[in-house]
């Protein structure tokens, strides 16, 4: 049986059989519960939940405006739900003074490029049975936001590709602290493009990676507990000054850290980090 449900649209959402909870916006990280025992279905596209009922969603920065949910219950009964995202609009950043060489890469830089691209892919195709996914979420270090997810990128007068990040400007050698726990699978030193870097894993499809550390504390298959130090803040890679580039992923959907943390205190990082779930 296939029973049409209603829209799901802007903002914070309550609807059977399935509720989400965060900004239906693109670049947005949202959490959803269904009855345990339940399958979910994105546009077609079959999404992980856990024993509990929850999952999560994400949506691109171009996603387009309407989503198709369907989920099939306990029962077998088959709901489908509309999911309507609002508009977003993003910046244009312009950064000078980056090493030209990470502009405009040489040929032997290239292959580098191109093998440590492979192994980023690599720790983000993991997908475990963590249940840490749903938060909540910390901020990994204190400071000044000085980049935000989405925002064109234009590197010594060059357009590039979009900024898919939050920037948190830090002295160096701050220390850097998992945002929630997860595994670690993917701690280097040195990338051509991100400088130190390590990928946290927190489950279903979620993960967290951190750039330009000036180094990193942690090894691949670690585990680690929310708050628990993986590095210091550095400027390594394509980088103009100290701070901390914190991404995260849904899957092959980059999707913006700010959705899940807590909120800012005039365009920095609380003091005290408030635990709060996504959308809070």
């Amino acid at each position: 049986m296939l029973l049409a449900a209603g829209v799901i649209a802007g903002g914070e959402v309550a609807a059977e059989p399935a509720t989400l909870k965060g900004k239906l916006v693109p670049g947005s990280l949202v959490y959803g519960q269904v009855a345990p025992g339940s399958r979910l279905w994105l546009n077609d596209a079959p999404v992980r939940v856990d024993h509990g009922g929850r999952f999560a969603l994400g949506f691109g920065r171009d996603a387009r405006s309407t989503h198709t949910l369907r989920v099939e219950g306990p029962d077998g009964v088959m709901t489908l739900q509309t999911i309507e995202l609002s508009s977003r609009a993003y910046n244009v950043q312009r950064i000078e003074g980056v090493p030209s060489r990470t502009v405009t890469p040489s040929k032997e830089h290239l292959a580098r490029i191109r093998a440590e691209a492979q192994q980023v892919r690599e720790a983000r195709a993991v997908v475990s049975d963590r249940e840490d996914f749903a938060g909540p979420y910390i901020w990994p270090a204190r400071g000044r936001i000085t980049g935000v997810y989405g925002s064109q990128r234009v590197y010594n007068g060059e357009p590039r590709r979009p900024h898919y990040g939050v920037d948190i400007a830090a002295p160096r050698g701050a220390p850097v602290v998992a945002p929630a726990a997860g595994t670690v699978t993917l701690a280097e030193p040195d990338l051509f493009y991100s400088g130190g870097t390590v990928i946290l894993d927190h489950g279903y499809g979620v993960n967290s990676t951190f750039l330009h550390m000036d180094a990193v504390e942690v090894k691949v298959g670690q585990a680690v507990v929310q708050g628990e130090r993986i590095g210091k803040v550095g400027s390594t890679g394509r980088s103009t000054g100290p701070h901390l580039d914190w991404r995260m992923n849904w899957y092959d959907e980059r999707v913006d850290p700010v959705s899940v943390a807590p909120p800012l205190v005039d365009g920095h990082t609380p003091e005290r980090d408030h635990l709060s779930q996504a959308g809070d």
